[in-house]
């Protein structure tokens, strides 16, 4: 019984030891810094003291064949998970999926800024897959926590996985390739970009871009400003919106737009509806829809130029008073109220309703 008890706690202690060894602490100073993970779950919180700390925690069979490298890059200081394999095999996250992505040598990929776009097509090829039965590939990810100063500057590049944002003020970049991205209480510059995934926004002090290829948007609680918000395909939805400059596109999709206000809005759909609602004065509205309805609605003092064209469509102006200089069955131009903005709507193929708050 001595002897089994010992064996036993031998066996703990070196499952605990192998556990532990799948854990690692980061550090990198200075005030500019980028992360790199090629899958995972990623969440970035408000963090204390002066560095930038990342935690990893490597999972999956393979777990102990991910390499972890820190140091300065093209003018940053990163981290970077490094994957010693062009497949990586991903079974329990369902199946039927492939995402391809090019990685350089250094473990670093994506990069959002303008002045690193054209790197997308260097380095080699990397497929991640939820294909069950391959023989060949390495059955590993990481999970990865960064804690983040108030001021820091601060790329996040995730290929396949999750990203949540928390409580974070700084300037913050999210850059993933398929993934679901949420993002909560951010102060200062937030840009979220993912080829693939949703995006959901709540409550943000600061400029905002989220933009991605595929997936619907959710947005509400935004002062900055700007504002912009694009999907190749999806649905934008935004709530409490206010910006001095407000842009919101779809290439197919609805857009839903309430309590929306800033200097400067447009409002663009290929194919679906508009429907907005502004709460304070503007100086300049484009609503713009290849396909779809048009509902749009203003404060009582609203004033602008209006220039109003449909395709194939009718134009209800719901009781606004609008001193009209041309109209016809699909196309209206009058002053409302005192003038003052501009209001632009257009149509290829649908209706246009203009109304009162």
């Amino acid at each position: 019984m001595i002897v089994r008890s010992l064996l036993l706690i031998s066996s703990v202690a070196l499952l605990t030891s192998r556990a532990a060894a799948q854990t690692s602490s980061h550090v990198l100073k200075g005030d500019s810094v980028a992360v790199y993970n090629l899958v995972g779950e990623l969440r970035v919180e408000a963090g204390t003291g002066s560095d930038v700390v990342v935690e990893i925690q490597r999972r999956g069979a393979d777990a102990a064949k991910l390499e972890v490298q820190t140091g300065p890059i093209r003018g940053r200081e990163t981290l970077r998970v490094i994957y010693p394999d062009d497949v990586i095999l991903m079974p329990d996250w369902g199946q039927g999926w492939n995402t391809t992505l090019r990685v350089r040598d250094d473990g670093t990929f994506g990069d959002d800024s303008d002045e690193h776009r054209g790197w997308s097509h260097e380095g080699h090829e990397v497929r991640i897959t939820g294909r069950r039965g391959a023989r060949d590939g390495l059955e590993a990810y990481a999970d990865v926590r960064v804690s983040v100063p108030k001021g820091k500057n601060v790329a996040l590049n995730l290929g396949v996985g999750k990203a949540f944002v928390t409580n974070v003020e700084g300037t913050i970049r999210v850059s993933v390739a398929s993934a679901d991205v949420a993002t909560d209480r951010t102060r200062g510059s937030l840009r979220v970009s993912t080829g693939s995934g949703n995006v959901d926004l709540r409550s943000a002090a600061g400029d905002v871009s989220l933009g991605t290829g595929s997936g619907d948007i959710t947005a509400s609680g935004i002062e900055g400003a700007m504002l912009r918000l694009e999907t190749g395909s999806g649905t934008i939805t935004l709530s409490d919106g206010k910006a001095g400059t407000v842009y919101v596109s779809t290439g197919s999709g609805n857009i839903r737009a309430t309590s929306a206000s800033g200097d400067e809005l447009s409002f663009e759909t290929g194919s679906g509806d508009v429907d907005v609602a502004l709460i304070a004065a503007f100086r300049s509205v484009h609503i713009e829809t290849g396909s779809g309805d048009v509902t749009l609605k203003v404060p009582q003092d609203a004033g602008a130029e209006v220039d109003i064209d449909t395709g194939s469509g009718d134009i209800d102006l719901g009781g606004l008073t609008l001193t009209v200089r041309k109209v016809s069955h699909d196309h209206v131009q009058g002053t409302l109220g005192d003038g003052r903005g501009r209001l632009s709507v257009e149509t290829g193929s649908g209706n246009v309703y203009l109304e009162k708050l």
